[in-house]
């Protein structure tokens, strides 16, 4: 079952001079899949992103998330969609300062009005499964950036989203921090089958994928499935950047 089905998507900004940042791109992404998008810099990754979420109106083309076209809807209904169906992995982890890291993990729940007893357990239940039980109720300030990143993703996964979108999430992390984190989120991609697409321009990162969608001038250049060792995958990934000038 595809659970991200995107059907000849375009994007242009501008009026007198256009520019097209998603041009006619199609591409599907199948339940529990664990996908990487890769391109250079301007390649349309990002806008692509965005045009899942639905913060930026489609020029034309398609989209559907779960079977739900979010191409069509009004800002009011997208923003709901998002918080209820979508999960969301940044690269500076987009934690609230003023909330402990476990009350960022309950964020979600929290704008679903649920019980809080209920929250608490689910907040803390995803704590210990990442390995942050320990700075549950420290501020954010207080924790490491690969903590941090952690409690961004125990946050992205409390509401059980149908697709989870993790955004450059290695970006502000150490090498070592950086594997700890695509370590935990292919586990739980392996282990809760969740559907998972990370947009990143590392290599490394995109090597722990099974697959990896390579974008070119807003278009699909080519992609890679994963069906040798990492180590393989990471040489192949490299060896596709070279011809786009993002190795």
């Amino acid at each position: 079952m595809s659970i991200l089905s995107i059907d000849q998507a375009t994007k242009i900004y501008g009026s007198k001079v256009k520019v097209r940042a998603v041009d006619h791109l199609s591409l599907t992404v199948e339940e529990g899949e664990f996908v990487a998008v890769m391109g250079a810099s301007g390649s349309g990754k990002s806008t692509l992103l965005n045009l899942i979420c639905g913060i930026l109106p489609l020029t034309s083309g398609e989209i559907r998330v779960g079977g739900e076209d979010i191409s069509g809807m009004k800002q009011e209904e997208a923003a709901r969609f998002r918080r209820e169906k979508l999960g969301f992995v940044f690269q500076d982890y987009n934690l609230v300062d003023t909330l402990t890291i476990g009350e960022n993990i309950m964020l979600p729940l929290m704008f679903q009005k649920a019980d809080p007893t209920s929250m608490r357990s689910k907040a803390h239940a995803y704590a210990r499964k990442l390995g942050i039980e320990s700075v549950f109720d420290s501020r954010t300030w207080e924790v490491s950036g690969g903590q941090a990143q952690r409690a961004a993703i125990a946050r992205a996964l409390i509401h059980h989203p149908r697709l989870l979108l993790a955004d450059e999430p290695t970006g502000n992390l150490d090498s070592g921090s950086a594997d700890q984190v695509m370590q935990i989120i292919s586990a739980l991609n392996r282990e809760e089958q969740v559907t998972t697409m990370v947009v990143t321009h590392d290599a490394r990162t995109a090597s722990f994928c099974s697959r990896v969608i390579f974008i070119k001038d807003g278009k699909v250049y080519n992609e890679l499935y994963c069906e040798d060792h990492q180590l393989h995958f990471y040489d192949e990934i490299l060896n596709v950047l070279k011809f786009l000038g993002g190795a």
